[in-house]
This record gives structure tokens, C-alpha cells and sequence, in this order.
């Protein structure tokens, strides 16, 4: 069956027509053309296609479109603003915490979850905030670092 969903992408009221079995990933990615959100394992075990509902870090491979009926969705495209990058886009940039880069969207929606919840958090909060987070490229060190750096340029105010 279809149904009309309302909710906010972005910041942005969104009102679409989808089929009651669609995902949150082929939503975003299919309809709205939001291709930052990976498609990794399909299944809400690699976490690259974490995104932000209502705040929470949210597999959207496994999350229904039609359950985030009213919510707010946020993605990677949502985090840098005029054009510029967000405090975790930059540090991740500087602080070398991507490699390939494909995991690096999810881990950057994970870190914005626990910011928003723990501006200071200390290296086992933020591993255990990406722990539903696979990357096959590094160690994590950078990543932790980065979120770190990110963490810290945000409790001095710097602009993002």
C-alpha cells in the first residue's frame, strides 16, 4: 500500500508518496537524492547509512520511511551550513579521520548524536558512540581523535 508521509529532511518539510515497505535509506537516497547515506550491509550492522531521527543515530537500512512519519531527519548533506562544514566535517578533514570515506558519513551522523548529547566526552563514550560503526580502513584512533578535535573547537565556540 502507499501512503503520504510529512516529515523534515534537512531542516526542510518534505511530503511524499511511498509504499508502506520502503526504507528509510531508499527514501533519502531514491527520492530525495541523498547520496551521502551509504548503503553498506543492509542489514543495521556497518552503520554507514546512520542518519539522525529526532537526534537519535538511526540505521535507516533497517528504519521504515513511514515510521519517521512527523520526525526530523537529519543526514550528512544537512550538517554543513552556507557552505561551510560542519565542526565534525572539518576535524574529521584535518585530523585525518577518513580514509576511503565511505564509512565516514555514519560515523560523522554517530559523533553529532553524542555531541549533542555529551560535549565533552572521553575516548571510551565517544568508542562506544561508534561502536555500531564499521570502518575497514583504520584503526579508529584518527576517528576518535577527530571527534576529540571536533568537541573541543565546539566548547571554544569556533564556527563550523
Amino acid at each position: 500500500m502507499k501512503r503520504m508521509i510529512r516529515l523534515k529532511v534537512n531542516g526542510k518539510i518534505r511530503e511524499d508518496v511511498i509504499d508502506d515497505a520502503t526504507l528509510l535509506i531508499d527514501y533519502l537516497r531514491d527520492q530525495k537524492g541523498l547520496t551521502g547515506t551509504k548503503q553498506g550491509c543492509d542489514g543495521g550492522e556497518c552503520g554507514a547509512c546512520t542518519v539522525l531521527v529526532n537526534g537519535r543515530a538511526v540505521p535507516s537500512c533497517v528504519t521504515l520511511a513511514a515510521r519517521c512519519e512527523g520526525a526530523e531527519v537529519e543526514t550528512i548533506e544537512g550538517q554543513a551550513q552556507a557552505g561551510r562544514l560542519s565542526a565534525l566535517q572539518r576535524a574529521f578533514h584535518e585530523n585525518l579521520g577518513t580514509q576511503c570515506g565511505f564509512c565516514t558519513p555514519g560515523m560523522i551522523m554517530a559523533a553529532e548524536a553524542l555531541l549533542r548529547r555529551d560535549p565533552d566526552p572521553d575516548d571510551a563514550t565517544i568508542r562506544a558512540a561508534i561502536a555500531g560503526n564499521i570502518c575497514r580502513c583504520t584503526g579508529y584512533v584518527k576517528i576518535v581523535e577527530s571527534v576529540r578535535a571536533a568537541a573541543a573547537a565546539m566548547a571554544e565556540g569556533a564556527e563550523a
